[in-house]
């Protein structure tokens, strides 16, 4: 006779229970271990004791995040539309408002422009809102020992980390309830890992502790000195958009100059200021999208993530923050845009039939255009996943 489901499904939970219990001894046994070489590296036993005290087990969620990590990568618009829409925009506007007499003090310091700072700040954290995520926002050095103890391709990476934000707790720039960061322990509203908080943070605001987590002004006044000291230079951009001719241009570096000898021009019948700054052509979507000359600006903005998309987002939500119009020449895509309020609107029509479970935030995912699909399915039009206005009117109808 066969073991009943009830008899099967109690000996699957009592098993998962004894392999957590053992984990959970394991990941114990090397806390412990590792105080060793804390100590040596300069952490009091107090600190540490203090920074793992009620910490007895591996977080499960962040060796999900760390293990099934997506492999979708975003088309260019969306990437894009995600990062540089209307309400990080306004929102800049408003924060650069309010915060006016402490990104001059920034600015008069490290030389950064405040709208690049501005739109680093929406980009990392949508200007702090995501700090107040607890679903996101975990305990850095539960995180970071997760990760040393339970993820080989990370574990190097954790272990220098942990040291640094044992570092960090050490120092008293911040108390352990308040020292939280992504699941790879990002930090704060400008997230920076620990180490690079350990370079570059400063108390911008005069109160004797560096806090990217509670205070704007050290959180920004950080990022820009990041900035400045990879080479940030003070009055310029980080490129031009331009347009190009039909013809095959060169790989590599040239002056402003000689770009515009071959025939490269900047948008708008603008001029360029300096012909001999050097600069590189960038088509992040190809001839058929919008062209760029990226000047060295754009490549100390890869210092903070070295992505070409990351730097050129950056610099362009930053231009829009700063009153730029928006890019001549738009994304290639198969629909017609929306704006992040309409996106709202059609994550919450998919959430009320039904087909989305995601958060109603105006940035389009995989969760989104995964809902899309299954919704164009149930009506029998043809299956595009595309957040445009013709799927927005479909749902308005339906």
């Amino acid at each position: 006779m066969f073991p009943s489901r009830e008899f099967r499904r109690l000996s699957l939970v009592l098993l998962a229970i004894f392999f957590l219990l053992a984990a959970d001894q394991g990941f114990q046994n090397w806390i412990k271990e590792f105080r060793k070489t804390a100590i040596a590296s300069g952490i009091s036993g107090e600190t540490y004791d203090r920074a793992f005290e009620g910490i007895t087990a591996p977080d499960p969620w962040v060796l999900e995040k760390a293990r099934y990590q997506p492999e979708f990568v975003a088309p260019v618009w969306q990437y894009f539309d995600n990062r540089v829409q209307k309400r990080a925009i306004m929102r800049g506007r408003e924060e650069k408002q309010r915060l006016q007499p402490w990104l001059d003090r920034i600015e008069q310091r490290f030389g950064v422009d405040p709208n690049i700072l501005l739109a680093i700040w929406s980009v990392e954290s949508s200007y702090g809102d995501v700090l107040d995520n607890e679903k996101v926002m975990r305990n850095v050095i539960r995180s970071l020992a997760t990760l040393a103890y339970a993820d080989p391709k990370r574990g190097k990476f954790a272990r220098t980390q942990l040291l640094a934000a044992l570092k960090i707790l050490q120092s008293g720039d911040i108390d352990k309830s308040h020292l939280t960061g992504s699941w790879a322990g990002a930090m704060g509203h400008t997230q920076f890992i620990p180490t690079s908080y350990q370079a570059y943070a400063v108390d911008m605001d005069g109160d004797g502790k560096r806090d990217i987590w509670n205070s704007v002004p050290d959180a920004l006044g950080t990022a820009a000195s990041l900035l400045a000291k990879n080479g940030w230079r003070r009055g310029r951009t980080w490129g031009y958009e331009v347009t190009i001719p039909e013809r095959k241009l060169p790989a590599g570096t040239l002056t402003v100059g000689e770009w515009e000898k071959l025939g490269v021009k900047r948008v708008r019948g603008q001029r360029f200021p300096r012909r001999d700054d050097r600069a590189e052509l960038k088509l992040p979507d190809g001839r058929g999208g919008p062209a760029f000359l990226m000047i060295k600006n754009f490549f100390v903005l890869k210092r903070y993530n070295n992505s070409d998309r990351y730097a050129t987002a950056i610099g362009l939500l930053a231009d829009r923050i700063g009153g730029a119009p928006g890019l001549v020449h738009d994304w290639q895509r198969p629909f017609t845009p929306i704006d992040s309020a309409e996106t709202e609107e059609l994550q919450r029509l998919l959430k009320q039939k039904g087909f989305y479970e995601g958060e109603i935030d105006g940035k389009v995912g995989p969760g989104t255009r995964g809902a899309i699909k299954e919704f164009e399915k149930s009506i029998g039009v043809e299956v595009q996943g595309y957040p445009g206005r013709e799927v927005l009117e479909q749902l308005r109808k339906n």
